[in-house]
């Protein structure tokens, strides 16, 4: 019995054996796959990367040439479009220049509309739609006369 159970020893230890190496062949085989898809992902990334700052680059310029035609001498379309869409953040203010009363409407928004669970961010948005319908609706010689020569803050 004891050359059958040696018999049976050996042939565990043979099998022990193999499953190691066939483990060993497993591990270097997912190894090299997870090298090949670690290397195939970083040149997508890398490929997308470049892609993107391309995109971002034109995008950049296009933005530029649109601002630079918005805002040259008479900023009433850009001042205007900013005060109905952020009009409580004072954007529209900081535009023209008036950095002073950009800073209430934006404290006013944040601060008391925090405090009052959104009343005083509705008002700065209220006062800032008032602007920009009144901003758009002046023609671009008395905007300009108005709000940015003679530096009129409020409505």
């Amino acid at each position: 019995m004891s050359d059958e159970n040696k018999d049976f020893g050996d042939k565990a230890e043979d099998a022990f054996d193999a499953a190691k190496d066939k483990a060993s062949e497993f591990g270097e085989k997912a190894k090299d796959a997870t090298k090949e898809f670690a290397d195939d992902a970083k040149e997508a990334a890398s490929d997308f990367a470049d892609e993107a700052k391309k995109t971002a680059n034109e995008f950049t310029e296009n933005a530029k040439e649109a601002f630079d035609e918005l805002g040259g001498e008479n900023k009433k379309l850009m001042a205007g479009i900013l005060a109905i869409v952020l009009g409580s953040l004072g954007i529209h203010k900081f535009i023209l220049g008036y950095q002073k009363e950009g800073i209430i409407m934006l404290v006013v928004t944040l601060v008391l509309g925090g405090l009052t669970c959104g009343a005083g961010a509705s008002l700065m948005g209220l006062i800032g739609l008032i602007e920009g319908i009144i901003y758009l609706t002046k023609s671009d010689a008395e905007f300009y006369n108005t709000y940015q020569v003679g530096q009129k803050p409020w409505f």
